[in-house]
Order: structure tokens, then C-alpha cells, then sequence
């Protein structure tokens, strides 16, 4: 006996030494015939076959059957006819009729007159132009022939049910037919496997082997009683190869984030969050967007019907000073957008379009110095393409305190993008409620070149001076999809909310990236 044949029949299960048993005075046995002779159940028996035929044992053969039957609509259609062959023979004596004059001589429902007209055109028995039908040759030679799915009907009407292997080739085009129509046929398929021998299966059979109960673990109680010294082990291959386990992790979105947020907080900055509905004035008219700028157009934002408005602030102080820079621009230096501010527009509700929001509400409730950062989910109306969704993710960051500038605002990127393990960048920008303003551009060695991947500045003295802050404020944004696009190769911004199983289990559990 080989080396390798031994090694097999002693790695054998014992549900494989009595499937292999049965085969061996009977190929021709059936799963659930080895269940019942070898008090195996089922499940058991096709597990021990798919086992034995990933070792070359056996070979398992998995045959389908599929019965069809008519369902009761099934049944109407083949007594009283397919709704497009009455159609056809009312048509075939005028050749020409518009859809409202066929339906009502040819007596079928209306609601199946879409669906016959439909059959009709897709059998090429007549053709369609605007709103009339006219009857084609091929329409005029099968008004005295049945169609092989017609024919098909009629065989189960008489015959109840059949087996579609069984049907002859034009009957099968038939099937295909009643198939792509819904509720005419009843298909059940009835699975099968049955068992041959492969060539090391006879060598093992040949060899022979014993069947017995095989111990794969000791108790407590047999160790202290000694009975361990009588079991049989089943052997172990120390070389088999482990299945591979999947460690549970974060998603690669909330492991960017959570990045972040160390980042920050690290840094000394402390974390603030807001409402994802907020009103029009938190997320506009504060950040001095005049109430006309394109950003709040429909085709931008998402209003609400409910609520449909929000609540101004409870300061009327802070409500009237922002209506007078808006107007006027107050006492900033600026002439502001020269309208009259409408209470109304402020009011309106909307899913926020950024997280700025957030930090002039922090800017009127707290007093500086201080430093703010938030995380959190924003809504856009874009459309869905590679690069856009309507709703990402956006982190934000706030410094106000005396003395800072704009090269303090450098400096704190420079610090954020190399904790994220990016060389930065900065050049001019425009934005409505900083100045001086920056977009931040981040390289790529592999692609060797710059992206950019955030914004910043200096907020305005119009968005300041009516929150009451009378010292420098500076902010800063990014979007984390894209980030994350960056970080993990991903060239289609879907894939972060697609589940993709696959994907998510081949991502390392670490970026690599020391905070």
C-alpha cells in the first residue's frame, strides 16, 4: 500500500468510511438510500460526498429536473386563447385599426391590451405607427396557425404537467415565450446527485479500511478515569492547509474618520457637533452668502417640506446685525450685497450643505480663544457619478483666539496633511465668507501629481462682526471620500458604500499611518 493511499484512509471521516462502504456494493445508491441504510441523515451524507470528491475519491454528479405546469392564469389563457391571438383575428379582417378600435372588437381587458399589443408586435404579427396597427404577412399566414408557445399550452392543459427536458425543440421556443410573461407557468425543479468511484476510491476500497468511532477530543472525565487509553484517534495533517479567517474591523470610511478625529484631538482641539436639518440662516446667511447666491438654488440644495421652516436664533440682536451686513455690510468696512435681507428665506429648512454651519453657531455660543473641529454627514443635490454623491462626509476646523493670521492657518495644515502622511500644498482660492482664502492640493508619488483635497481662511469681518467675535477666526474643511479614495486606491467614490464583501475583507486591518 502506498504512503499516500494509508495516509488518506486515515484522515478519512467515519460519514466518509460509510458512504465509501455503500458505494462499494452499490454505485447506483441514492443520498437519501446511504441516509437510511447508515442512520446518517441527509445533510450529513452530501457533506461526507463533497468531502470525499474534493480528495479524488468520488465523483458527485448533480442532475436538475424541471416540471412544468399551468398556473390558474395559465389555465384561462389556454381555454379561452393568448390575449394577442384575439387581437390577430380581429385585426386580420380589417389589416389596419388604431389601438381604441381593436381593443374594444377584440373584447379583451383593458388592462391587458398594453401587454397583447406588445406580444403582437414582438411576434412581427403587426406593426405599430403612430397609434395604428396594421397586420404584416407574417400576421396574416398565423392567423390559422397556433404559435409553439400556444401549442405548449395546450399540451399542459391536456397533460397537466411535463418535464421540460422532454420537450421537443419548437417546444421549448415556446417556453421561452410563457417564461418572459408573468404567472402563466409553474416550473419546480426537483435536484438529484448520484455517486461513481473514482480510481483512488478503488484503491482505498481495495486496501480496505475499519469503521469505528474515532475520538477528535478528550474530556475531563476520561483523563481522570483512564478510558482515553482505549479510544481510536481520528489523525490530523499538520500540513493541511487553515481556512482563512476574516478578523472583524472598522469600515474604511469610519477608520478614516476616527483617524481624524485623533488627529485632532491631539492637537488640542475639541470636538463639537450639529443637526444634519438645519435652517437656511445657520448654513447661508451666517457664513454671508447672500440670499440669491447660486449654491441655494434648488438644483444645489435640499429643502424640506417637513419642517418646512426652522427657528431664527433667540438672539434678535444676532438676527438683526446679520440682516444689516447683508444689507449695508454695518460697520466691517464692506457694503454688503446691497438687497433687502428676508427673514422668510433665512427661515427656510434645508439638509445642511456643509459643516461650516457648525462652527459659526460655535463662533456665538462660545468665547475665544478656542479651538473646534466637527465631523460630520452633508447633502448635496449631485448627480451619481464616479466622483459625486449627494451625501458625503466633511470635517471642519475652527481657530479663533488673538494674534493669529493666516501663516498660523498654513501652519496648522502643514501639521494636519502630515499626520495624514500628505506633502501640502497651498494656492489662492475664492470663497463667499473667507479672506484671504486657500485651497489646500496634496501630491501623489505614485501618480506624481497634485490633487486638491480642501479648502481654508480667514472668515470675513462680515461673518464675524454680527456673531460678536472681535478677534481673527480661521477654518478649514475637506472631504473625507475623498481622502479615502487617495488612501485606498479606489477610483469609482461608490465602492466606499457598495458591499462589496471582497474588497472590504482584502483591505489591511492597518493603514499604516503613525498618529
Amino acid at each position: 500500500m502506498s504512503e499516500d493511499i494509508k495516509k488518506t484512509i486515515n484522515e478519512l471521516h467515519i460519514y466518509e468510511k460509510k458512504l465509501l462502504n455503500e458505494l462499494k456494493n452499490n454505485e447506483n445508491i441514492t443520498p437519501e438510500e446511504i441516509a437510511e441504510n447508515t442512520g446518517m441523515d441527509i445533510k450529513s451524507v452530501m457533506s461526507a460526498a463533497g468531502s470525499l470528491a474534493s480528495k479524488d475519491i468520488i465523483d458527485v454528479k448533480k442532475d436538475v429536473e424541471e416540471t412544468i405546469s399551468l398556473t390558474e392564469d395559465g389555465v384561462k389563457y389556454a381555454e379561452a386563447g393568448l390575449p394577442e391571438r384575439k387581437l390577430l383575428e380581429t385585426l386580420a379582417d380589417k389589416k389596419e385599426m388604431n389601438m381604441g378600435e381593436l381593443q374594444k372588437e377584440s373584447g379583451i381587458d383593458k388592462k391587458d391590451t398594453s401587454i397583447a399589443i406588445g406580444w403582437l408586435v414582438r411576434k412581427n404579427w403587426a406593426k405599430i405607427n403612430k397609434g395604428i396597427v396594421t397586420l404584416t404577412d407574417l400576421g396574416q399566414e398565423s392567423n390559422d396557425s397556433l404559435g409553439d408557445d400556444e401549442k405548449l399550452l395546450n399540451l399542459l392543459l391536456e397533460k397537466k404537467e411535463a418535464l421540460k427536458q422532454n420537450l421537443q425543440d419548437a417546444l421549448i421556443d415556446g417556453f421561452k415565450k410563457l417564461n418572459d410573461r408573468k404567472n402563466i407557468l409553474d416550473i419546480k425543479k426537483n435536484t438529484s446527485h448520484s455517486f461513481s468511484i473514482l480510481e483512488k476510491g478503488r484503491e482505498i476500497l481495495k486496501e480496505g479500511f475499519t469503521i469505528q468511532e474515532q475520538a477528535t477530543q478528550l474530556t475531563h472525565q476520561q483523563l481522570k478515569d483512564g478510558t482515553w487509553k482505549n479510544l481510536q484517534y481520528r489523525p490530523y495533517d499538520i500540513n493541511a492547509e487553515a481556512p482563512e479567517i476574516f478578523a472583524g474591523k472598522e469600515h474604511p470610511l469610519r477608520r478614516i474618520i476616527d483617524e481624524i478625529r485623533e488627529i485632532f484631538l491631539n492637537l488640542g482641539f475639541t470636538e463639537a457637533n450639529g443637526s444634519v436639518v438645519d435652517s437656511a440662516f445657520w448654513n447661508f446667511d451666517s457664513l454671508f452668502q447672500p440670499q440669491d447666491h447660486a449654491a441655494r438654488e434648488m438644483q444645489d440644495t435640499f429643502y424640506l417640506k417637513n419642517p418646512l421652516t426652522c427657528d431664527l436664533p433667540d438672539d434678535e440682536q444676532l438676527v438683526a446685525d446679520t440682516a444689516i451686513v447683508h444689507n449695508t455690510g454695518g460697520d466691517t468696512g464692506s457694503i454688503g450685497w446691497q438687497y433687502d435681507w428676508d427673514e422668510d428665506v433665512a427661515k427656510q429648512a434645508v439638509l445642511r450643505t456643509h459643516t461650516t454651519g457648525i462652527s459659526t453657531k460655535y463662533l456665538h455660543e462660545h468665547e475665544p480663544p478656542f479651538k473646534m473641529f466637527s465631523v460630520g454627514r452633508v447633502f448635496r443635490r449631485e448627480t451619481i457619478t464616479y466622483k459625486h454623491l449627494p451625501e458625503f462626509h466633511q470635517v471642519e476646523g475652527l481657530v479663533a483666539a488673538p494674534g493669529i493670521s493666516y501663516q498660523n492657518l498654513l501652519g496648522i495644515l502643514k501639521e494636519f496633511y502630515k499626520k495624514l502622511g500628505f506633502e501640502v500644498r497651498f494656492r489662492p482660492a475664492y470663497f463667499p465668507y473667507t479672506y484671504l482664502s486657500t485651497e489646500c492640493e496634496v501630491y501623489l508619488e505614485d501618480k506624481e501629481s497634485w490633487i486638491e483635497l480642501g479648502g481654508c481662511g480667514m472668515f470675513r469681518p462680515e461673518v464675524l462682526a454680527p456673531l460678536g467675535i472681535d478677534v481673527p477666526a480661521l477654518a478649514f474643511g475637506l472631504g473625507i471620500e475623498r481622502l479615502a479614495m487617495i488612501r485606498y486606491d479606489i477610483s469609482d467614490i461608490r465602492m466606499l458604500y457598495k458591499s462589496d464583501i471582497k474588497w472590504l475583507r482584502e483591505l489591511p486591518l492597518s493603514d499604516g499611518i503613525d498618529l
